[in-house]
């Protein structure tokens, strides 16, 4: 979109934070990029400039406006509406992947050589993984100045730097302060405990919290997730350690989930904030998904009715594969008992002082070693899951780098893994926005309320709400009075 110039000036003059993280606007007077919804007065479009990323602007020799904070806005919502290279990449920096591996580690991820990785990122976003990996660490930086009393030697290694001369001069560079200068500009006190990090997880609205919210506290699983005191809370498996989120649906006209973070190693803070964001869909482009389910005569008052509507997603894809796997032709209640058994018997305990989770979900290694014996499920069912571990123990990539395609068509040749199965998956672990479950009781009971026909022309209806079917399915599912379309009682 940044090269649409016309439509970019438009959407600044207008102030649409619809448009927040799609583009970048840079000052050439000033020397400052912003938000298309910046508060401040427009500038004249002739000394305007549009970047794709925070990353290509600061690259181009831009700071960040202090106003706005265009290096803390939503994500683009192209990386997680599409699977081609350039997409799995960006989903993958932000997951974490060049500061723990490098480039080459990104690159062979994605199966590519480093050149042609480098080449077609900087072709798309303008800045290549080092850069945008370097424009993450500053907005960690900054978060961590704002809300810890960290000694700044100490968060400058935090934050992924690799000396604190590096810190230093990409503070300044990026925005035009000193990380004291920035510690001294932040509204309110700093958490007294450097492991927990209050953040605002921003979005473009609408956002129903409903069905986000009432999924996974009614599908949540003992020990590893709980809804307390008007949170959902759940433990993370991240790169360095682990971690405790509690994420709070906020007032809608605030714009942002309040998360609140305390991690093992603050190392993890851009994993987990870039795991929670997914979870909860946040880079979704909400208006362009309503628009075209609208169209649809039948969905469109379900639309009307609750605008906005996510996908429930995942922190972890193996996880909810052998969630998914659990859940076969069970009641929700049922998974949800067999995956606690599951966890206490393989998963890793933590110690959880504001609550009541007591450990991770169990690693594909650790049930690697699992009796199958010992599971109360359908011997056919036992034989699926233990084929799943297999698979992910052997290296079948559920993560946000995967190709959506191959790994379709790996699960497909797994045994028990029919439509249902391989599609959720799609839809809450590998985030297709298209993904669709034409078999599901949910959809089934929808379609007959709604007089959509059987599933053949449920199937056939659907095309078109391509590419949103999976936000098609969270309005078919909330025909139905099940505790997964509504927010959990306070």
């Amino acid at each position: 979109m940044h090269e649409d110039f016309e439509r970019c000036v438009r959407a600044v003059q207008a102030k649409d934070a619809r448009f927040d993280g799609w583009f970048y606007t840079a000052v050439l007077t000033t020397k400052i990029y912003c938000l298309p919804s910046c508060p401040v007065v427009p500038p004249k479009p002739r000394n305007m400039s549009f970047y794709p990323s925070a990353a290509a602007a600061q690259q181009a020799g831009f700071r960040a406006c202090k106003r706005c904070r265009p290096d803390a806005s939503p994500g683009s919502p192209l990386w997680n509406e599409r699977a081609d290279l350039v997409a799995r990449a960006m989903r993958l920096i932000a997951d974490g992947v060049v500061d723990t591996d490098g480039v080459q580690g990104l690159a062979d991820r994605l199966g590519y050589s480093v050149r042609q990785v480098q080449r077609q990122v900087f072709a798309e976003v303008g800045a290549g993984p080092l850069a945008l990996a370097r424009a993450q660490r500053a907005q960690t930086a900054r978060t961590l100045i704002e809300t810890t009393t960290l000694p700044m030697a100490e968060l400058a290694l935090a934050a992924g730097f690799g000396s604190i001369r590096a810190f230093n001069d990409t503070v300044r560079e990026v925005f035009a302060l000193s990380p004291t200068e920035l510690r001294q500009r932040a509204k309110g006190k700093p958490s007294a405990t450097a492991g927990a990090i209050p953040l605002r997880l921003p979005y473009r609205k609408p956002l129903c919290p409903d069905n986000l919210f009432g999924h996974l506290v009614a599908t949540g699983v003992p020990g590893v997730e709980e809804w307390r005191d008007g949170a959902y809370r759940r433990t993370l498996r991240l790169p360095h350690g682990h971690g405790v989120v509690a994420l709070r649906p906020g007032d809608s006209a605030a714009g942002y989930i309040a998360c609140r973070l305390t991690l093992t190693d603050l190392r993890d803070l851009p994993t987990a904030t870039s795991r929670c964001r997914r979870l909860l869909d946040l880079d979704a482009d909400p208006v362009a998904v309503d628009d075209q389910l609208a169209t649809d005569p039948l969905l469109a008052p379900l639309v009307a009715a609750a605008p906005g509507r996510r996908v429930p997603r995942t922190v972890d894809g193996a996880e909810f594969a052998v969630r998914a796997v659990l859940g076969q032709q069970v009641s929700t209640a049922a998974a949800r008992t067999h995956a606690a058994r599951l966890v206490v018997a393989h998963g890793e305990p933590v110690d959880d002082p504001e609550g009541g989770l007591t450990h991770l979900f169990p690693s594909p290694d650790a049930l690697a070693s699992l009796d199958p014996e010992t599971l109360a499920m359908p011997r056919s069912r036992r034989r699926t899951l233990l084929a799943l571990v297999e698979a992910l123990t052997d290296g079948l990539d559920l993560g946000v780098g995967s190709d959506w395609a191959g790994t379709r068509a790996a699960l497909t040749a797994l045994p028990g893994f029919g439509p249902w199965t391989v599609e959720s998956i799609a839809m809450r672990a590998l985030g297709d926005p298209d993904a669709f479950l034409p078999t599901d009781l949910g959809i089934k009971y929808a379609a007959e309320t709604l007089g959509l026909g059987g599933q053949a022309a449920v199937v056939a209806r659907s095309e078109a709400w391509r590419p949103w079917r999976a936000y098609a399915t969270q309005h078919l599912w909330a025909t139905g009075d099940h505790a997964i379309n509504r927010m959990p009682a306070a």
